[in-house]
């Protein structure tokens, strides 16, 4: 998928960042969750869904709640329309519990 065709899909999945990675495009999102074991837990719903679809994104929990995922097809070297995809269908996962709330909250 060219860069034109990403940034055009990107609206889709407002919350996540498209990256260029040495070359690679990718999605990528982060969010703080509770505590280290919500972000276990956060990994785990995201995993049921991942083999669910056939589609596995890269997971990286940080510190102790900092959790991100990056999304790119590994096949192709690059960012393809299930992607996107598989990043919309996390954006509607049940989580909110295992987030932190926002100052504003």
């Amino acid at each position: 998928m060219s860069e034109d065709a990403a940034h055009t899909l990107m609206p889709q999945v407002a919350e996540w960042n498209l990256v260029n990675e040495d070359g690679v495009m990718k999605l990528r999102r982060s969010w703080a969750v509770k505590t280290f074991t919500k972000g276990l837990e956060f990994f785990r719903i995201v995993a049921v869904l991942a083999e669910n679809e056939g589609h596995h994104p890269d997971l990286h929990l940080v510190g102790w709640n900092n959790v991100t995922i990056e999304i790119w097809t590994h096949a192709v070297g690059g960012l393809t329309e299930n992607d996107f995809i598989l990043a919309a269908k996390i954006d509607k996962l049940d989580v909110l519990d295992l987030l932190r709330r926002k100052p504003s909250d």
